[in-house]
């Protein structure tokens, strides 16, 4: 295995005011501005590469990738995704944390800079700056991105939430029918192949909140009832996170028990995964009801809806989730150890089945 490509840190680890943000002249947003100083504080370990740049109201905002451990190409990897919905600032704010507690941590934790040894962490926290910067759920050009992969659900979807190409000037606009992805979503998706899919194992967690009272993990599908082909490896997954985390608050279960919806992109990303290859994507869904029931007030604020408001709310969610994050940085670390043989595959997929049989949706 190749050694790490980063140093590790002098001595005292670093001052925690270098995190806050230092807004440009430009206009900006507080994410943008904390990532941008993350990158800076870690450039000595993270390989930074910007990808593209989106235009909003003539601002111009990078799509960022900050990467971290191995450079073997064939080491597992996990990937952390966020702000893919410019309202849900609370997802990339929990990867930015993970991020910097990473940073802190390799002033002093010799296990941390062995698991890099053979496990490389690829993060995109702000995939829809645009939509993030002027408080849309859609991007810039009022797509929403977890609706816009070419594909469409096999049976009826809900009215608009499950993707619409009427018009953008409603929510859930999937794009114009055959017209090419989005510029984020592209960006992405070719972020997934040449970093994650394309090695033997992989993992993926995209951070989003808006949907009920519980915080959920969903996986693949979200266009079909039918269950994903790797159902074996993601049942020991969640067995992996109930036994490690036996009191974690999680429904873990396909998207589709829940509701179909058109143009999912982690479903194609899914699909074009490389024959052989293990890739197990997984979308965090944040619970947001229950904090509006705790503050109802938050109804009348457009950002309230989807996000904690109240200080000790956002520090509780960034404690509560960093535990699962470092399980899965963890779980891929191991991966040779936990991941099923072909003689334990169809005993597994029949547990599986069993236990997420899909539910008869409308």
């Amino acid at each position: 295995m190749d050694p790490l490509t980063f140093r590790p840190w002098p001595h005292p680890p670093p001052d925690p005011a270098v995190f806050a943000p230092t807004p440009d002249a430009a206009a900006t947003f507080d994410e943008h501005e904390e990532l941008k100083a993350i990158l800076r504080t870690g450039n000595a370990h993270f390989d930074t590469q910007v990808h593209a740049h989106i235009t909003a109201r003539g601002q111009s905002f990078p799509l960022f990738t900050a990467s971290i451990g191995t450079q073997d190409p064939l080491a597992p990897a996990v990937g952390f995704f966020g702000g893919i919905h410019g309202l849900e600032r609370i997802g990339t704010q929990v990867i930015l944390h993970y991020m910097r507690a990473l940073l802190f941590r390799l002033a002093w934790d010799e296990l941390l800079v062995q698991q890099l040894q053979k496990v490389r962490l690829v993060f995109m926290p702000i995939v829809n700056p645009g939509g993030m910067f002027t408080l849309k759920r859609a991007n810039p050009n009022g797509v929403d991105l977890m609706r816009n992969a070419p594909h469409r659900a096999e049976r009826p979807v809900p009215f608009l939430a499950g993707g619409q190409t009427l018009t953008p000037r409603l929510p859930w606009y999937c794009g114009r029918p055959g017209a090419p992805m989005e510029p984020e979503s592209a960006v992405m998706l070719q972020v997934v192949r040449d970093q994650l899919a394309s090695r033997p194992f992989s993992l993926a967690l995209d951070c989003h909140s808006g949907y009920g009272f519980a915080d959920s993990i969903w996986f693949p599908y979200a266009r079909t009832r039918r269950l994903m082909p790797h159902l074996p490896e993601m049942f020991t997954l969640m067995t992996m996170l109930e036994q490690s985390m036996p009191h974690h608050a999680y429904s873990f279960e396909p998207q589709s028990n829940q509701y179909l919806l058109h143009g999912d992109l982690w479903d194609h990303a899914y699909d074009h995964t490389p024959q052989g290859h293990v890739f197990l994507p997984m979308t965090l869904e944040l619970g947001s009801w229950l904090w509006i029931r705790k503050n109802p007030r938050q109804l009348f604020s457009r950002h309230g809806i989807f996000n904690p408001i109240k200080a000790h709310r956002v520090k509780r969610v960034l404690r509560r989730h960093a535990d699962l994050l470092d399980f899965l940085t963890r779980a891929a670390f191991a991966a040779p150890r936990w991941l099923p043989g072909a003689d334990r595959r169809a005993q597994l997929s029949q547990l599986a089945t069993a236990h997420w049989r899909p539910r008869q949706l409308p």
